[in-house]
């Protein structure tokens, strides 16, 4: 059983002052695995402390060391794929569709953020004034358990890249990947300060950085609830905040489209990441007239989708990340029931033959209307609700009737049209008859689902202040 007993500030792994132990499980066996020591406030303290003092020197890098230090970090994160890889999977039970993407993800997202950094003009020209694009300060970054790794990269590598020093708070749930990311990045030899890592709880440690007077800026994924507590928090020394929230994205279905290509990639956008992804595409959204039909394929196709053992080759959907989290699924399961939806697939429990570990039958439910409650709150499992409309405009009606706009889904024959539909849907991302992830791209949510963008020369300048400098001739 593997004991975490440190926590990494101003270029050091050092013991925690905190004292609480959190028990790390293999969500596929509910075995514990290991232990990781928590960091308490007093350690959020210290880590704000050594990068606040890590700033005045950072921030006047030029360019090319900061790429440079980027290329270290990715070079470093890139040399423990392998390992990162078997975390993923035992830690978080990531099927083998998913965990390879996630293990690789980590040092893509470095080398992505290494290519805006290099084209990013920091200068530019407006009138009179010359404005300069200069970091904001120490940035406070708080990931989730989801995608651990990718998260703590691509956060940290904008920040670096903008000039900002950082304190991240990673989720206590995925330790393990954490220790194996945190020791590539310290392999990569950044100055001390320049990031920190303290693992612990976020009523704890993240609320500690979220009111820091020293923190100028919060970069948050994460639940919507959280999300404002960190917004109201932050309100009181005016912090620059993006908040990635949470999501219930539409997968419009138009009258045009090929079920036999549009059931496949509604399956996929709806139980990606083991249907625990903010943009998962939880509501599919069907032609009255042409329902029976979608039911039949999409009935056909959820049930050839294999939940289970995430090391098996076979498994398409791994197991919950814990026990707390399997529960809240199958509540969901259960309102869907008692609220009158029909259940096409799945249900209650674990799927057949399974005794152990926290996997969920993959769940369809029919004949939902979109004001049931499994049609209005994000679930974060492997249960999807069928709805249909009459026409178009109802569709995107239906699409838009929701308190989240992190991404939506269109599959269309006629992809002018899709795309015309995507233009109406209030989402902050839109793929018609796709689901490829571009980079370059701004990401991040209408509504609910959050303030702000990260990835492309977007999330850069969530990192950057404007300033006007005008200079009598």
């Amino acid at each position: 059983m593997e004991r975490i007993e440190q926590i990494y500030i101003d270029g050091a792994f050092v013991t925690p002052h905190g004292d609480e132990w959190f028990n790390l499980f293999n969500p596929a066996t509910e075995e514990v695995i290991g232990q990781v020591r928590l960091a308490d406030a007093e350690d959020a303290r210290r880590a704000i402390a050594a990068a606040k003092r890590a700033l005045p020197a950072f921030s006047r890098t030029t360019r090319a060391e900061r790429l440079a230090m980027l290329e270290r970090m990715r070079a470093a994160v890139a040399a423990r794929e392998d390992e990162l890889l078997e975390a993923v999977i035992k830690e978080y039970g990531a099927p083998s569709s998913r965990s390879r993407w996630m293990a690789r993800h980590a040092h893509q997202v470095i080398g992505e953020v290494a290519e805006v950094l290099a084209r990013y003009d920091f200068e530019r020209q407006a009138g009179t004034a010359r404005v300069v694009m200069q970091p904001l300060g120490v940035a406070g970054l708080i990931t989730p358990w989801n995608n651990d790794a990718g998260f703590i990269c691509g956060k940290l590598a904008t920040a670096l890249a903008a000039g900002c020093t950082a304190v991240l708070k990673p989720s206590e749930m995925s330790a393990i990947q954490t220790r194996i990311i945190t020791q590539a990045l310290h392999e990569a030899g950044l100055p001390p300060g320049v990031f920190n890592i303290v693992t612990g709880r976020g009523d704890v440690v993240g609320a500690e950085i979220s009111a820091s007077p020293d923190v100028a800026k919060i970069s948050f994924t994460g639940s919507t609830v959280v999300g404002k507590t960190i917004l109201r928090t932050g309100a009181e020394t005016l912090k620059r905040v993006t908040l990635e929230l949470g999501g219930k994205s539409p997968m419009v279905v138009l009258d045009d489209a090929d079920f036999t290509t549009a059931v496949p990639l509604a399956v996929q956008a709806g139980f990606m990441n083991s249907g625990q992804a903010c943009i998962a595409g939880t509501r599919i959204l069907v032609p009255a007239s042409r329902q029976a039909e979608f039911e039949s394929l999409l009935a056909r196709e959820v049930r050839a989708t294999k939940s289970g053992d995430p090391r098996d080759a076979d498994t398409a959907i791994g197991p919950m990340v814990s026990a707390k989290q399997w529960e809240r699924v199958q509540r969901y399961i259960r309102l869907g029931i008692n609220e009158g939806a029909r259940l096409l697939v799945g249900g209650e429990g674990r799927p057949e033959g399974m005794k152990r570990g926290w996997c969920v039958k993959p769940t369809v439910f029919t004949d939902v209307r979109n004001d049931m409650t499994i049609a209005r709150e994000e679930i974060f499992g492997p249960v999807l609700s069928l709805i249909t409309y009459r026409d178009e405009d109802e569709a995107v009606a239906i699409a838009n009737d929701t308190l989240y706009g992190l991404h939506g889904y269109v599959v269309s024959g006629d992809p002018h049209r899709g795309a015309r539909v995507a233009a109406r849907l209030e989402a902050g991302r839109v793929l018609v008859n796709t689901l490829a992830h571009e980079p370059k791209a701004p990401f991040g949510g209408f509504k609910q689902s959050g303030l702000g963008r990260e990835n492309g020369p977007y999330g850069l300048e969530a990192y950057l202040e404007p300033k006007a400098v005008v200079v009598a001739a």
